[in-house]
């Protein structure tokens, strides 16, 4: 099974996203959308999941939850969009991938065996950080990701 990471589009969705996304069976957004156009776009590709980040207000942002568990092909995944905020133990809580956003650095690192992963931001380029998302493959329960380039 394969899951689209994507994080800070900023309401931007570049067309080199929308092909890096094609055939994930799902798609996990961490923030900062900044409209409901983008998540529209994405659901044309798979079903999204999302969590509201810091610059997503208004009434179509407010049912949108600050973060979220989900279970993704046996594997537990947390998102939230500034992983600083992080107010769960992910180890004691069983999940396996921490998502975030908000930096707009794609990261992945693992800390007490639980899996952090920063897909970078799809959206507007900032500063000189790359313009990214990532693809997590899961097969036999275990996440395995591939930072994808944008430009």
């Amino acid at each position: 099974m394969e899951i689209g990471l994507i994080a800070d589009t900023h309401n931007l969705v570049r067309p080199e996203a929308l092909d890096a996304l094609a055939g994930v069976k799902r798609i996990v957004h961490a923030g900062d959308v900044c409209s409901p156009e983008i998540l529209e776009q994405l659901r044309t590709i798979a079903p999204v999941d999302v969590i509201r980040g810091n610059c997503d207000y208004g009434e179509w942002a407010e049912p949108i939850p600050l973060s979220d568990t989900f279970e993704l092909g046996g594997v537990l995944l947390h998102a939230v969009h500034d992983v600083e905020t992080l107010e769960i133990d992910p180890r004691a809580a069983g999940v396996h991938v921490v998502l975030s956003g908000h930096t707009h650095e794609p990261a992945e690192l693992t800390r007490d065996g639980v899996l952090y992963v920063n897909p970078g931001s799809a959206g507007p380029r900032r500063f000189r950080l790359p313009v990214s998302l990532a693809v997590m493959s899961v097969r036999n329960g275990r996440p395995r990701i591939r930072f994808v380039s944008l430009l």
